[in-house]
């Protein structure tokens, strides 16, 4: 062990991370500090069978400090020497914690940054957010009485067909005022909620709460989502129901379609868009924290003359009808433009990126420029990109837009010129 100081305020406050300090007055006692800020005060002793255990008392702040984390492990030092085990009993009754308590363990750590996506990122709130969903809508329904270590397969397949039948169906009121949340099974729904559970039970292996994980091997449905695109017909009588929606509709709610149609961008990305993130002198817009990361995105000159023409009254390009908040009521405004367009049900704002995708691809440009057209996850460069063939991307999403723009403000169901 590094060398032995009677642990205080100071030294917690200086610990930088990876390091440990340890008490001179009790022995095994000290404050650590992983990659976070946090520090936590650990003990370190052995059992009386001989064995090797780190306890974790609590993090630094109320009602932990170096003088009452000291008595505490003073207190399991006299337990230890009594025959009995704190850290063995806590990671026993951890094993013995049920579906619906792991559930809530995991959903903590990975709030507070402490689960990884596979590019070494925290989970985003969007996808916290559809967790705790499933989470609260599927698993604990199905699953959360059974305990973690008595979990088998058969009931993480029960679960994948239960889902599926629509056995979790129900209409649950939300926090928000008369609002509800309509919980549909099928088996969308379930293959991905069952991704979800071998997540979580991925964490519960690496917690040492059972050996190994019930949902390997379990066969989920195939992804049944649609590619689907708009007919040229289609994209007539969204540009008509465009044109018809003004003077109804939000007007930034409106332009934000329109760009959804000229960029193929995800949604959020377009709600979440700031003038910051935007040069519409060098017709680029930066944005820092999409699905897949940093991306970089040309935009066409049909798109910057959208953004040119709006007000700029906040942070955000689309602004919202109240408040400085993104705009959360967009799928309403987005179904009646649809109701005024007598569009199919299946016609939603991801329609408009593979849309555009798909006329990119008809117009002949390869998979790697309409990856960083869209910023699809198939790439990883887009940024390099972007700098290196300004020109010709720039060409690309102006060749598109303007597709775009010509099938919207016509009725012309012609093929597409080469």
């Amino acid at each position: 062990m590094a060398e032995r100081k009677t642990i205080g305020l100071r030294d917690v406050r200086a610990l930088q991370p990876g390091e440990v300090v340890w008490d001179a007055k009790v022995a095994g006692f000290g404050a650590r500090r992983q990659k976070g800020p946090a520090v936590a005060y650990v003990l370190f002793y052995r059992t009386s069978e001989g064995r090797q255990r780190w306890h974790t008392i609590g993090r630094h702040g109320a009602p932990w400090t170096p003088d009452t984390a000291r008595n505490e492990a003073r207190r399991i030092l006299g337990e230890v020497a009594g025959g009995e085990d704190p850290a063995g009993e806590k990671t026993t009754k951890r094993r013995a914690a049920t579906v619906a308590e792991l559930c809530d363990i995991y959903l903590a750590d990975a709030e507070a940054g402490r689960l990884l996506t596979r590019r070494g990122e925290s989970k985003k709130e969007s996808t916290l957010a559809t967790d705790r969903g499933r989470i609260e809508r599927h698993i604990k329904p199905l699953l959360g009485a059974l305990k973690v270590a008595a979990v088998t397969r058969d009931d993480i397949d029960g679960f994948l067909h239960d889902v599926a039948s629509g056995k979790t169906t129900a209409r649950i009121k939300t926090g928000n005022l008369r609002g509800v949340a309509n919980v549909r099974g099928g088996r969308g729904t379930a293959s991905r909620t069952t991704g979800l559970l071998g997540a979580i039970f991925t964490y519960a292996v690496r917690a040492r709460m059972r050996p190994d994980n019930p949902a390997h091997g379990v066969t989920r449905f195939a992804d049944g989502r649609r590619e689907r695109r708009l007919s040229n017909e289609e994209f007539a009588a969204l540009g008509a129901a465009l044109a018809k929606a003004e003077g109804e509709i939000w007007p930034s709610a409106i332009v934000a379609a329109r760009f959804l149609a000229l960029t193929g961008w995800r949604r959020g990305e377009v709600l979440g868009l700031t003038w910051a993130a935007v040069d519409l002198e060098r017709r680029t817009a930066t944005l820092a924290d999409t699905k897949t990361g940093r991306s970089i995105r040309p935009l066409s000159t049909a798109a910057c003359d959208l953004l040119r023409a709006l007000p700029r009254t906040g942070a955000l390009v689309f602004s919202a009808t109240r408040g400085d908040g993104p705009m959360n009521g967009f799928p309403k405004f987005w179904a009646r433009v649809a109701a005024l367009g007598a569009l199919p049900a299946d016609v939603t704002p991801h329609t408009l990126r593979h849309s555009f995708a798909s006329i990119a691809g008809d117009l002949g440009y390869s998979e790697s420029t309409i990856a960083a057209l869209i910023g699809h996850k198939g790439q990883s460069i887009t940024s390099r990109y972007v700098h290196a063939a300004d020109t010709v991307l720039l060409a690309a999403a102006d060749a598109v837009a303007e597709h775009v723009t010509r099938l919207l403000n016509s009725s012309n169901t012609g093929e597409l010129e080469p």
